[in-house]
């Protein structure tokens, strides 16, 4: 079972793509003209699904790229860099080995478009949202999730840095940005800026009301949280 949204404009390919056990979107981007491509957020499990679609589209990957260190799989992001050739590529600050740490600001080029990497701590203390160049789309990773957002009770979590990081990062952006998170349960794969401010039940709350409601969610830890960290500081 997969999920697929396929797009093409603006002479750029774009797939959002479904990993169904640990509900992980998967986003595949490419230049129509040079090839050349990104992928977000990749998942082992599903590798090989990934690398047909690559082959088929005769696309040259230059970077997998993580929006953070994940707790709830594994990354393939170091398995399509022994395939391809290309460059992983995670925050600087969550602290990973990638062949290129990520800092605010900094641009990935895949054709004549790129993506700019904002640094949206709280869920991790290295999340990075991934913004396309027209600012038509961004992928938010576990930072903001379709009417939530991302837990801030591991990994260096903090309810204040996400709340700032959404308010000024994200929700900073036009308002009919498309937002498309890293997981989504409810069978939905996207947003919008103006919806996720108007009725995202925690982030319309102030930020006192949120830090509250965080630290009582009572969530369970991931189920592979022991094994997918460790392997990810290695492999992103």
């Amino acid at each position: 079972f997969w999920h697929c949204v396929s797009k093409k404009s603006t002479a750029m390919i774009f797939k959002q793509l479904f990993e169904p056990e640990s509900w992980t979107y998967t986003f595949l981007l490419a230049d129509e003209d040079s090839k050349e491509a990104v992928i977000i957020d990749p998942v082992k499990e599903t590798f090989e699904r990934d690398c047909t679609i690559i082959d088929e589209l005769e696309l040259k990957l230059k970077y997998a790229l993580n929006t953070h260190v994940h707790a709830d799989h594994i990354t393939s992001a170091a398995s399509l860099r022994e395939k391809y050739g290309c460059k992983t590529a995670v925050g600087a600050l969550g602290g990973a080995k990638p062949d290129l740490p990520l800092e605010h600001g900094m641009k990935i080029e895949f054709g004549k478009h790129h993506l700019e990497c904002r640094y949206t701590p709280g869920h991790t203390d290295g999340c990075m949202t991934f913004v396309l160049d027209d600012q038509s789309m961004a992928f938010t990773g576990d930072a903001l999730l379709i009417r939530g957002c991302g837990r801030t009770d591991f990994q260096a979590g903090s309810s204040e840095k996400l709340y700032d990081s959404i308010h000024q990062q994200i929700f900073t952006l036009p308002d009919n940005c498309i937002l498309y998170p890293g997981h989504d349960y409810k069978g939905r794969d996207c947003t919008v800026v103006w919806e996720e401010k108007k009725f995202n039940p925690r982030l319309t709350k102030d930020k006192a009301g949120f830090v509250e409601l965080m630290a009582n969610l009572g969530l369970p830890h991931p189920k592979k949280i022991k094994e997918s960290v460790p392997a990810n500081l290695e492999l992103s």
